[in-house]
């Protein structure tokens, strides 16, 4: 596989590195492995840190500034941070208010993130922690216990994010970005296995002519693989598959996501049929992002997430945003 890289085992310093170099406006420590927004820490402010392994660009780092995160810590690439991370990226952003961490649900980034509370406890800082497991694909898969933790985590880190700017406590902030990660539902689907640096090939076997039906953002196994559907297909395939797992009571956000692999043009294509099947079961859609924004590296294919929203979470979502790859409002 061709690969736009030096060598695997500096893959992730260098796209640190070229982060640094592209936003001035973050912090980017390429060795201790953090990005943090550059007038941290904001003395009252709630702090926001979450993290995870490389390959889903740009969740975490492209989501830190004002209205979103405070930190990211990038591990290596589908491998979570380690404590020592999460402690320093606690540290630096401490405005004395506490500091919250966004976890997905996998394994190893569940044991580190509490390994780090603690630790960050111990040196004084005040934490609270809020864990996403929003993919209704499949329960207790190869890197969880219970659900993955997808595409709802950029709902939380944004709302959280806006009632931390507010000036919230710790307690309400946490109290919100628990409330929009038990709104959120998700489900992705693969067109193609993705290709990891280290390893150089597809990281499982997709025959041409087939697809996986609630793939994970590792490549971990679906619910099925089918031979290859329309968009149309796909789109009431995905759709069922939410509403069968919660039924909106509100209007939701929605968020149509590309894995790295598949172009805007397809995106949006398939967005439009994302809303004819939510129309046509009666969903009513506030608010619509399409883009690749919780990726797997070079994997083709789609997630769908939504999120209710009443009219206090609707307002955070509006509210003003600017980091690398989401900005609006400024």
């Amino acid at each position: 596989m061709k690969q736009l890289i030096n060598v695997p085992e500096t893959v992730v310093a260098d796209a640190l590195r070229g982060m640094a170099a592209a936003h001035p406006e973050l912090t980017v420590d390429v060795s201790a492995r953090l990005v943090v927004r550059r007038d941290a820490p904001v003395a009252g402010k709630v702090g926001l840190v979450s993290g995870g392994g490389s390959g889903h660009e740009p969740l975490h780092g492209g989501f830190v500034g004002p209205g979103m995160l405070d930190a990211a810590c990038p591990g290596e690439v589908f491998t979570s941070p380690v404590p020592d991370q999460m402690v320093k990226a606690a540290a630096a952003v401490d405005g004395g208010a506490g500091v919250l961490f966004v976890v997905k649900n996998y394994t190893g980034d569940v044991l580190n993130f509490d390994m780090a509370a603690e630790l960050a406890e111990d040196e004084g800082v005040q934490v609270a922690k809020v864990l996403v497991a929003d993919d209704v694909a499949v329960v207790d898969s190869t890197f969880t216990a219970g659900r993955r933790g997808t595409g709802g985590t950029l709902f939380v880190e944004k709302i959280a994010g806006a009632a931390a700017d507010e000036g919230a406590p710790l307690d309400r902030v946490a109290w919100i970005a628990r409330k929009v990660a038990d709104s959120c539902r998700s489900f992705g689907v693969a067109l193609t296995a993705c290709t990891t640096p280290a390893k150089g090939s597809p990281t499982f076997d997709l025959p041409d002519g087939e697809l996986e039906l609630g793939i994970g953002i590792h490549g971990e196994p679906g619910r099925e693989r089918r031979g290859m559907m329309t968009a149309r297909e796909i789109a009431d395939a995905t759709v069922d598959a939410l509403l069968t797992d919660l039924q909106p009571t509100a209007p939701v956000l929605l968020l149509v996501n590309g894995m790295g692999g598949t172009p805007l043009l397809e995106l949006y294509g398939f967005n439009a049929e994302v809303r004819r099947a939510l129309d046509a079961r009666g969903v009513v859609v506030a608010r619509t992002l399409v883009g690749n924004y919780v990726t797997s590296l070079d994997m083709a294919g789609a997630s769908v997430t939504f999120c209710q929203a009443d009219e206090e979470l609707l307002r955070l979502w509006d509210a003003p945003v600017r980091t690398a790859a989401l900005r609006w409002g400024v």
